[in-house]
This record gives structure tokens, sequence and C-alpha cells, in this order.
């Protein structure tokens, strides 16, 4: 159940980031190295995500971070949603910054919520914000908001060098994503320090014990 509330989280989020790339006011940064990489190389945004996501990944598993189930599933969900919504086409890319910046506001407020869901399923955090954690544990002279800005400082930078597209969008998602998700956490009363997330190994454990015969055996056991 958790595993399919994380899905359907990261599925919409998808929306969120489909919605401000389609404010074409100037991408997030993650989303000016995606869309860069996906220019370049000819391929779909989808499938830029996804190599990143991978990548962002292995390092993680390298910086020994704790690894949940979850980050496989936001490494190709958000992505592959993005192409969907991008083959449905449900919003024309803006062509001004009257209407650019309420639609950027708008896939950020969908992105907070979705967040919230998402971290609720309590399956792991996203590649990113792992490799976020890890970093700023490596890097312990400094504060983890200047870490932050040098992850996404690097992110924007390389994307903008591959053609990436760099704005005010950018700079509304780069400080803007995390006031809006604090008041969206506030709205529902929920505390993200409080989450215990599951570990890959727990997450394994408990489809294990979904199997009929799993549960058969431990019956069998458990009698006298």
């Amino acid at each position: 159940m958790h595993m399919l509330l994380a899905f359907i989280s990261l599925f919409v989020n998808g929306f969120g980031v489909y919605l401000t790339i389609q404010a074409n006011i100037g991408a997030s940064p993650w989303d000016v190295l995606n869309l860069g990489i996906a220019k370049t190389t000819g391929i779909l945004y989808g499938n830029a995500s996804v190599a990143v996501s991978v990548l962002i990944l292995v390092i993680d598993i390298f910086l020994r971070e704790p690894i949940g189930v979850a980050m496989f599933i936001d490494a190709v969900t958000v992505g592959k949603a993005v192409d969907f919504f991008n083959w449905l086409s449900p919003v024309p890319p803006c062509r001004s910054l009257w209407t650019g910046v309420p639609v950027m506001l708008a896939g950020l407020v969908v992105l907070a919520y979705t967040q919230f869901t998402y971290m609720a399923a309590s399956l792991g955090c996203g590649p990113r914000d792992t490799l976020l954690v890890g970093l700023a544990k490596r890097l312990k002279k400094l504060p983890i908001g200047l870490v932050s800005i040098m992850l996404l400082g690097t992110a924007t930078l390389t994307g903008w060098l591959l053609g990436g597209p760099v704005g005010v969008g950018t700079l509304l998602s780069a400080f803007g994503a995390g006031p809006i998700m604090q008041l969206a956490f506030r709205t529902v009363r929920f505390d993200a320090t409080k989450i215990a997330h599951q570990r890959l190994r727990d997450s394994a454990k408990v489809i294990l014990n979904t199997f009929p015969g799993k549960r058969r055996t431990e019956k069998k056991e458990e009698t006298p």
C-alpha cells in the first residue's frame, strides 16, 4: 500500500515538474540539467532524468547513505511521468512572464503537496535529497544551506552549458520551492523530521512476507 502511495505521489509530482517546464520562464536547477542533456543528446526528458537519477543513486550508494525502495521508484517515475504529460500536452507552453509565473508557482505547489504524500509513505528520500544529506555530512564545516546552493549551482551551470533553459523560473524554483513546501506541510500539519523511513532491506522483508507460501511456512513453524 505504501509503495502504491509513493508511486501515485511521484507520478503526480511529475505533473508538477511538467508545469514548471511549461511555464517557459526557466526551469528548476535539476531540470535545467535534465533538459540540457535531453537537448544535447536528442533523448526524451524522462530518459535524461532517469539517467541523472541513476547516477546520483550510484553516488548515494558509494557514500553509504540509507537506501529506500522509494529512491528507485523516484528515479524512474517522475521523469517518465513528465514524458507522459508532454505527450498528453494538457498545458501549452506559456508565452509571457505574466502567464509563466502563475504556472510555475502552481507547479511548485503540486510538488510541495506530492512531496508530503511521498514522504508520508516513509519508504526513503529521493536520490537528490539523499545526496545533499550525504555531502553535508562530509562537508561538516559548511552549513547544509550552502551545500545545497553549491549542488544546485553545479547542476544549473552544467545544464546551462548543455543548452538548458535558465531564467526567472530558475530563481523562483531555487528560492521559492523551500518556503512553499514548508507552507504546504504546515497546512496539513506534517512534520517531516518525525518520519522514520523504511530501508531497502526492510521493504524487501515486507514484500517477501506478502507471499502466500511464506505466510503458510510461518504458520507451520508456529504450530506446536
